[in-house]
């Protein structure tokens, strides 16, 4: 019973041990990675806005226009006073 909870402690520190040293090894190219990604898009973007001249309206999104059909025909509403 007691050599089997030796072995149990064993193993988890050994396989604590392999992940530490696996953890240590991977970030470091997954950060390297994701902050050359990131460098990259922000160049891109500073490209993008150096294409465009001075001054110049660009218009990214525009709203569908209502249709005609669906608008109300009742008519103008009109402001009025009560009078007392």
């Amino acid at each position: 019973m007691v050599l089997g909870l030796v072995k149990f402690i064993f193993i988890t520190i050994l396989v604590l041990w392999l992940i530490r040293m696996l953890i240590r090894l991977v970030l470091p190219m997954l950060f390297n990675n994701l902050a050359s990604k990131m460098q990259n898009q922000a160049t891109g973007q500073q490209q993008q806005r150096r294409s465009k001249p001075e001054g110049a309206i660009s218009i990214d999104y525009m709203p569908p226009k209502p249709d005609q059909s669906k608008t109300d025909k009742l008519g103008d509403f009109v402001d009025y006073e009560e009078v007392k």
